[in-house]
């Protein structure tokens, strides 16, 4: 049986580039995805999506539906450059693609 954080993180793996040296790494509770080095996003236990994001973007991407500031543990804020993503709000290849890009933009800025 795939778990939710299984097939999300199925679906990270088709919505990155493979022309970038990347590794897959546990932590946040979740899988998460290196690109260069840098974490760009993760796949949750609960299938949600973590996404690094540019700080100065941070107050735009919250009115996207389904984002949300991401907090860690019981409620501690991760802060400006972290945004998690409802797992509902990923119901299409495109919402997906759209997250993974932010979050590789703001990688390739670094």
């Amino acid at each position: 049986m795939t778990t939710d954080r299984e097939a999300l993180a199925a679906r990270i793996r088709a919505a990155l580039p493979r022309d970038r040296p990347m590794r897959e790494v546990s932590m946040f509770g979740g899988l998460s995805f290196m690109v260069d080095e840098a974490m760009v996003v993760a796949a949750g236990r609960d299938g949600d999506l973590l996404v690094r994001v540019d700080p100065a973007r941070h107050e735009e991407l919250l009115e996207v539906p389904g984002a949300r500031p991401a907090v860690m543990g019981a409620d501690r804020p991760m802060g400006p450059g972290w945004i998690a993503v409802s797992r509902d709000a990923l119901g299409s290849e495109e919402s997906l693609a759209f997250w993974t890009q932010v979050g590789l933009e703001h990688r390739a800025a670094r």
